[in-house]
């Protein structure tokens, strides 16, 4: 393992997506704030939205890692 990289606690999650940014981008595109349901929809689809293309964005991740890894 690389020096510089530090072991990450296993429950720690990598990326986040809270109310605030759904409903800022609700605002950007829409000019208005979602409901409660709305917010339960948006939920929905984007853990099917990103669960969806997972392999995908982890093949190019990996496939960057061992890019840079190389040089």
């Amino acid at each position: 393992m690389h020096p510089k990289i530090k072991v990450m606690e296993e429950d720690k999650p990598l990326f986040l997506i809270t109310v605030g940014d759904t409903q800022h981008w609700a605002e950007e595109k829409l000019g208005r704030r979602l409901t409660n349901e709305e917010l339960q929809l948006a939920k929905d689809r984007l853990e099917w939205g990103l669960c969806e293309g997972i392999d995908m964005v982890y093949n190019t991740i990996f496939e960057e890692i061992k890019r840079d890894a190389q040089t």
